[in-house]
């Protein structure tokens, strides 16, 4: 009997590989295990079983495996089912599913290995000067991998000398395999077994009264073990004794201490629980009642509830109610910046309970949150995480919460899966018959029109938590301060007044500005020219701080040019303007003012966002400038004022998402003003105060922008109406991109006709020196989509087995808004 394997292994390509196995192998493995395969000639991958069988494939030879990495399964079955529900509906491949899952740690890659040939005699001339150097290493060491030859020779691209050894059969080569992940020990000490009784500790410390520091740490460690009767850690008997490592090694080496390991996890809770929760308001209480009535009959409810309406406080009551039933939450969060403000205010409800999970967080504590929750282990009850948390290993799922559903970031663009949060945590929450509520102050309008077609259940809170008043939105006419001569900088005389009032108050200020840099673009004032990016069509950023011109695409810098490349005039001048530009004129007009900046640039690492956000909410900063990270959700209690320094850069996009992304951002930053007694202000700086949009916002009346904008995608036919698949083409060669959108749009028009929009340029037609074309498919309300997805699929294969067409980089991405 003959027993095979089918394997996920994560490269894109839609099949999965079958590999033969022993018997005693098949009554071992289950689906879920790891093991590492041989793919292509001298590949090893890791890969997940899916299936075990007894059919061989028909048309190749099915290879033995390598080895069992794991001995139960790190996969869960429905998470299989949730891959496969990825790759079908966004169209990519469950390989890439598997990539964009696993932390990398659980990947297994293989690695070459150099070693040198043991019975070969070669004489010094023979060898070029790199050869040399890598033979003469080899001496030294057995083995080197790739890495340490790019160390050694100090170059990149070392394959041709590694080739040029091979060839005079100087040394070999082999693939490895390694393991990523390290479990963190911890180092404990405690005392030698001989000194343990009352004879042999007299003894010690008579033998001990000379070295007197030996002597404390034994001291030290009596007091410290009656104290806390715990294992005592290494580094807790430094401190407290006051002596080096030196010296602990010391009485080690001479069998006093004995020194032993605990694994421990590298991300541990240390703060208080405190168990009283907050009271709900009346109409809080109302709304709470409401979503659990509703959930017992729709599985998906969105709650409506303006900005500080207190809607975290009704998700604890809620999550309180499924861990008492012994099940696991989901708390899904657009932003990491949130996940920081968050993470504190559950862990005060439910101390270690909460895990979280994000893309700042290194390999090895992602591998300690899996498996925490894939052990259904106490320490992981609520996982609080950005999108890539839906792809966990949950046990028993009972809530999904997917807060500032809105947002866009909850979609993946690139690499694939180009899936999107909400949407693949509502069918993860159907796999395992749990609820979803989907929250937010400004639904995105595919949600809402779900809510009005009665597929969502629909729960609304109109009232600020403690009846705060909504804050006062003021539209300030720039085009007509600007005549008036009123503007300082890029500051009305408006803004300025209600912020000397606001600091002198003792209140705090957000300016909100959705563009980091100094200036986007630098343009000569004697010829017009501006300096581009090389590699993109786009003007490069000024960033003053650095003085220099970076591209925000590719990330291109160069030193800031002093005279124009094209005419060599030196009046430059700056047009535009960005967050920088406004944290300088502000630290100008209020120079006692402490101001900080939150954007890419200042809050690159780990706890980059934590050390602002921390400061700011101490009061530690009076004005922070910063983009779009500031909008979501965060909660500060001091602020009175926001002001948006430029709306109109955000209406005139070119997307059919404009109008509505401008009023889901300007309400979220407004939201951030006046969350206690005082009532909030916010002052809109706009060349046009009477744009529709600019009223709604100041009006704050999400139904009329609602109706308004379903009018329009009615007319134009965009979502919610309709589907949309977006093909890109990508390539160097401008011509070859054109004839392959050409044969793509044709090919598709024979089907879809006139639901095809394109080829088109997008605003930035050359990204990294690849340049784009974009199709659009629309898909009417009847028409089928997975009918759709096959002819597209079809088209595509097609498309790539023309030989000229290989070459260009084709994206599918589904429902690419």
């Amino acid at each position: 009997m003959s027993y095979f394997i089918d394997v996920i292994i994560p490269i894109p390509i839609s099949n999965l590989f079958t590999y033969s196995i022993t018997e005693a192998e098949a009554t071992f493995l289950i689906p879920g295990v790891r093991v590492s395969v041989p793919f292509g000639k001298s590949k090893i991958y890791t890969g997940i079983v899916y299936k075990i069988h007894e059919q061989a494939p028909l048309v190749y030879e099915a290879k033995p495996i390598e080895q069992i990495l794991d001995e139960s399964p790190i996969v869960t079955s429905r998470q299989m089912r949730l891959w496969h529900w990825i790759a079908d509906y966004y169209m990519c491949t469950v390989g890439e599913v598997m990539r964009a899952s696993l932390p990398n740690a659980f990947i297994l890659e293989s690695e070459t290995v150099i070693l040198k040939s043991q019975d070969v005699e070669i004489s010094d001339a023979d060898l070029e000067d790199d050869e040399f150097m890598l033979w003469e290493a080899l001496h030294h060491q057995s083995s080197l991998k790739i890495q340490d030859v790019m160390g050694i020779l100090d170059k990149k691209n070392v394959l041709p000398v590694i080739k040029g050894l091979l060839e005079k059969q100087a040394i070999s080569v082999q693939e490895e395999v390694f393991e990523k992940y390290t479990p963190k020990l911890v180092r404990y000490v405690k005392l030698g077994d001989e000194y343990t009784s009352e004879v042999g500790l007299h003894g010690l410390l008579e033998e001990l009264s000379r070295a007197r520091k030996q002597r404390d740490v034994v001291m030290t460690l009596f007091s410290l073990s009656a104290k806390t009767k715990k294992p005592i850690k290494v580094s807790a008997l430094t401190e407290e004794s006051g002596a080096s490592s030196a010296i602990v090694k010391a009485l080690i080496d001479k069998g006093v201490l004995t020194e032993y390991y605990f694994q421990t996890d590298r991300i541990q809770f240390e703060g208080e629980v405190s168990s009283e929760t907050k009271l709900l308001s009346e109409d809080q209480n109302q709304a709470y009642q409401e979503i659990k009535k509703t959930f017992e009959e729709k599985d998906i409810v969105l709650f409506h509830g303006v900005t500080s309406s207190g809607k975290t406080e009704i998700y604890v009551k809620l999550i309180q109610e499924v861990l008492d039933l012994g099940k696991q939450v989901l708390y899904l969060l657009p932003e990491i910046a949130l996940t920081t403000q968050l993470v504190n205010r559950l862990q005060t409800y439910f101390g270690e309970k909460v895990a979280v999970f994000h893309s700042k967080y290194s390999s090895n504590e992602r591998v300690e949150v899996w498996n925490q929750i894939l052990e259904n282990s106490p320490k992981a009850q609520i996982v609080l995480g950005a999108r890539s948390a839906v792809l966990l290993p949950f046990k028993n799922l009972g809530l999904v919460i997917v807060d500032e559903e809105h947002e866009q970031s909850f979609k993946q663009f690139d690499p694939a899966p180009r899936y999107h949060g909400r949407d693949t945590a509502v069918i993860l929450a159907h796999m395992f018959q749990a609820k979803t509520l989907l929250g937010s102050a400004t639904p995105s309008l595919e949600t809402f029109y779900n809510a009005k077609q009665g597929k969502y259940g629909l729960v609304s809170l109109f009232t600020r938590f403690n009846d705060v008043l909504m804050p006062d939105i003021e539209l300030v006419d720039i085009k007509e301060k600007h005549r008036k001569k009123r503007m300082t900088g890029h500051f009305s005389d408006r803004l300025i007044e209600e912020m000397r009032e606001t600091l002198a108050e003792g209140y705090q200020i957000i300016l909100f500005q959705n563009r980091r840099g100094y200036s986007p673009i630098i343009e000569c004032q004697t010829c017009g020219h501006s300096p581009q990016c090389p590699n993109c069509d786009v003007s490069l950023t000024y960033h003053q701080y650095r003085d220099q011109l970076r591209c925000h695409y590719c990330g291109y810098h160069t030193v800031m040019v002093k005279t124009c490349e094209a005419c060599g005039s030196v009046e430059l001048d700056t047009k535009g303007f960005g967050t920088q530009q406004v944290e300088q004129e502000a630290n100008v007009l209020f120079p006692d003012a402490k101001i900080a900046r939150m954007d890419l640039d200042t809050t690159k690492g780990k706890y980059g966002y934590e050390k602002i956000i921390n400061a700011f909410e101490q009061q530690e900063i009076d004005i922070l400038v910063g983009t779009q990270m500031l909008t979501k959700g965060l909660d500060f209690r001091n602020i009175k004022l926001v002001g948006i320094m430029n709306a109109d850069n955000m209406l005139n996009f070119p997307d059919f998402r404009a109008h509505e992304r401008s009023f889901q951002l300007m309400v979220q930053v407004s939201g951030r003003a006046g969350r206690t007694k005082e009532r909030g202000k916010v002052l809109i700086q706009t060349y046009n105060p009477y744009h529709a949009i600019l009223q709604q916002v100041s009006t704050n009346s999400y139904l009329e922008m609602f109706k308004e904008q379903m009018d329009e995608r009615h007319n134009y036919k965009y979502p919610p109406i309709y589907r949309l698949i977006k093909i890109s083409l990508k390539h160097k060669d401008y011509n070859k991109v054109n004839l392959g959108a050409e044969w793509y749009a044709k090919s598709l028009r024979m089907v879809f006709k006139s639901g095809v929009l394109g080829p088109e340029y997008p605003p930035v037609a050359r990204i990294r020196n690849q340049y784009i074309k974009h199709i659009l498919v629309k898909i009417p309300p009847k028409q089928s989509l997975s009918k759709t997805k096959e002819a597209i699929i079809k088209i595509n294969n097609s498309f790539l087995s023309v030989k000229d067409f290989r070459s260009v980089r084709v994206i599918l991405n589904v429902d690419n808004y």
